[in-house]
This record gives C-alpha cells, sequence and structure tokens, in this order.
C-alpha cells in the first residue's frame, strides 16, 4: 500500500533504545546533544516576539507565490548588513530549509537523478532526498589541520545524472566553512558540467572568527542558498526561511519562474510570520550574544580538560555549535555512546550518525549549558582514560 520512496528502517536504534530506557530511570542526564535553544536557557524579548505576531495585517490574505514584500525586504535587509546586495526579487520565502531543500530538488531534478553531498554531514539529507526521489552521493571531506573538499572524490562522483553539488557552508558538524579557493574550483566544476550549487547557510552567522562571504553573493554558477530563523535568531518554532538564487542571468530568471510555480501551488507561508519577519530577525542579535559567549566558554573548557590528557583531541572547529572529539576507535562509535549514557549518564552522538568514514569520532553540543557540560566532558574523559 506505501510508496518505495517510504521504505525505510523505522525500527529503533540501540542508541535511541538505551536513550529512552535511560529517561524512563529518572536519573540525571547530561545531554551533550543539545540543538533547541528554547530550551537551553537562552533569554528573549517574550514582549517583542508576541507584539510583533499581532499585527492586524494579520487578518487579511494577500498570497504571493515568492513572499510578502516586506518579508523579503527584511531578508534583504538582513544580508545588506553584512555588505551583500540581494534583490528581493530574486529570493523565495519557505516555512523552513527543508522545504527550500524540497524546491531546489524538485525543480533541478527527475526522479532518480543524483545530488552530492559531502561527508561528514546532518543525516536529514538522506530522508529529504528519498522523498522527492533524488539519490544522493557523497563526496569526502578531509581533515588535515582543518577540513577541506576531496575534489579529485567530488570529481569522480560526477555522473549524466547528477544535477548539483550540496555545500553546506559552515557545515553541520565539522563546523567548517567553505574556503574562497574552493569555491572557484566548486564554479569550475559547475560550469563545465552544468551543474547548480546548493548552499545551506544556516550557520553562517556563528562564525568564531570572520564571518565569510555567503554564497547569495555568488554569480558564476547557478546557485541556491538557503537559511532562515530557526538558528539565525534561536527560533526553530518560528517557520521562516527562504531560498536566494543567484547566478548567470537567462539561468536565474528560467529558474526563478519555475520556482514560482512550486511555490504558488503550496502557498505554504502564514501571513502572522511574514509580517513579524523584519522583528524576528532583529532577535538575532541579542540571541547570536548569548549564543557565542556559550560556545566560546564551552570551547574553552573542552580545551582546558583536554590539555590534561592526551588519550582524545578536539578537530579544528570554525564556526557553527558543535565540536568533533577524536577518540580511540577501541569500541565502535554507538558502542562508546551507548556505554557513555548507561554507565555515565552522559548523552552524546556518535560519529557515524553524521556518516563519519570510521570510528574514533564523538560529536558533543558546545550549545549546551555550561555546568552540564563541564561535567559532561569530565565524565567523557576519564571513560576514555579507563
Amino acid at each position: 500500500m506505501f510508496a518505495n520512496r517510504t521504505n525505510w528502517n523505522l525500527s529503533t536504534n540501540r542508541l535511541s533504545e538505551a536513550l529512552m530506557r535511560h529517561r524512563a530511570s529518572g536519573r540525571q542526564l547530561l545531554d551533550l546533544t543539545a540543538s533547541n535553544p528554547t530550551e537551553c536557557g537562552f533569554r528573549y524579548d517574550a514582549q517583542a516576539i508576541a507584539a510583533a505576531l499581532q499585527q492586524p495585517g494579520a487578518l487579511e490574505y494577500h498570497p504571493d507565490p515568492s513572499g510578502l514584500a516586506g518579508a523579503r525586504h527584511a531578508v534583504s535587509e538582513y544580508y545588506g548588513a553584512f555588505g551583500a546586495q540581494v534583490s528581493v526579487e530574486d529570493m523565495v520565502l519557505t516555512t523552513s530549509t527543508s522545504e527550500a531543500y524540497s524546491f531546489a530538488f524538485r525543480l533541478l531534478c527527475n526522479p532518480g537523478d543524483e545530488l552530492l553531498i559531502p561527508g561528514p554531514s546532518y543525516p536529514l539529507f538522506d530522508f529529504l532526498a528519498d522523498i522527492q526521489d533524488v539519490k544522493l552521493v557523497r563526496y569526502a571531506l578531509f581533515y588535515d589541520h582543518g577540513w577541506h573538499i576531496d575534489f579529485h572524490a567530488l570529481e569522480q562522483a560526477i555522473t549524466p545524472r547528477t544535477r548539483g553539488i550540496i555545500v553546506v557552508h559552515p557545515n553541520n558538524p565539522t563546523g567548517h566553512f567553505t574556503k574562497p579557493a574552493e569555491v572557484d574550483r566548486l564554479n569550475d566544476l559547475c560550469a563545465s558540467h552544468q551543474l547548480a550549487i546548493i548552499a545551506d547557510e544556516v550557520f553562517l552567522d556563528f562564525g568564531l572568527k570572520a564571518r565569510p562571504l555567503s554564497f547569495a553573493t555568488n554569480t558564476r554558477a547557478l546557485t541556491f542558498t538557503m537559511s532562515g530563523l530557526s538558528k539565525i535568531s534561536g527560533l526553530p518554532q518560528m517557520k521562516l526561511a527562504w531560498l536566494i538564487v543567484t547566478g548567470p542571468e537567462e539561468l536565474k530568471r528560467e529558474a526563478l519562474a519555475r520556482l514560482e510555480v512550486i511555490a504558488d501551488t503550496y502557498l505554504s507561508l502564514s501571513a502572522p510570520i511574514q509580517l513579524a519577519a523584519g522583528a524576528l530577525l532583529n532577535q538575532r542579535h541579542d540571541f547570536q550574544a548569548q549564543l557565542g559567549r556559550r560556545v566560546r566558554l564551552n570551547l574553552a573548557e573542552l580545551d582546558l580538560q583536554m590539555a590534561n590528557q592526551k588519550i582524545c583531541s578536539r578537530l579544528q572547529v570554525e564556526a557553527g555549535w558543535y565540536a568533533v572529539l577524536r577518540v580511540p576507535a577501541t569500541l565502535a562509535d554507538e558502542e562508546l555512546a551507548i556505554d557513555l549514557l548507561e554507565k555515565r549518564d552522559v548523552y552524546v552522538h556518535p560519529g557515524h550518525f553524521y556518516s563519519f568514514p570510521a570510528d574514533g569520532y564523538l560529536v558533543v553540543s558546545l550549545m549546551t549549558r555550561e555546568a552540564d557540560f563541564a561535567e559532561g566532558v569530565a565524565r567523557i574523559l576519564a571513560r576514555l582514560e579507563h
């Protein structure tokens, strides 16, 4: 009765089962996978947010496939604050970056076509691709005093069915940016093979040093750049994201015309959220300051504890709110994560969750409350030393 595209393995994995047992036990849990900012103790201007959602205009219906002009202007001004000129005519608003991906996949791919995606990367992409009848082919990232694209592997992965290259800038969970020289090579590859770039920039604002250029300024190849309120303002419950189209003028115009039909078919965005877009984007300043402080404090704590041992190391991170730990591969990553959960009350993500190529990696969230993070790291290191 069901489509093959939904023929997933729906059984609960062993780590999830262990987590459910732990929560049922009532024991304290040090959750070092925190990803929901609304549950991590950050302050929000509740009055300003509530007021933004109560505008009288929300009682009227003025559908626009690309999104209301005022909301698109707010997004354009967000980019303008960083010196990037983004036209309101070159964007389509969506409810989430997941929806933005689905629009781009539907625009570019026939059933069975391929998109290249970096590994390691976030596992959500596999489900998005399955639902859109698209095949994902991974290209490798390698670590050598920082993360880099393996361009030999990337070129080898291109086939006649390849339609585009996905870039996560900065990557989740590795926390590295795509470097300018890599952007140049990506543009060359896409131009020569008639491929598009799909750039996911949800963590772009969370650099530990300077903020790099956005792919929203890229014009050499047809480029789809996405982000949204979920990460930028720490408001995942306020469903507003966007897809910006740039590139050679003729290709860009054709892409936007087709996207307008796709968006007009769904008209999924609500008026209250669009009318509140400017105010909700303004919330980013205080949220990002709070998160930035916590990330830096947790990273400093991690490095301090790491300095007192030699069994584990932290890989370089440039942005985002995750850190990757390189640990001895004496156990499979999932086995180690289960052991930490059951015997040390610490919950971490194993590297295979993000398609790391081998065992020996754990991923921890730098968004975790400072006291929990410090204690959790101490317990991880204590476990690794025994």
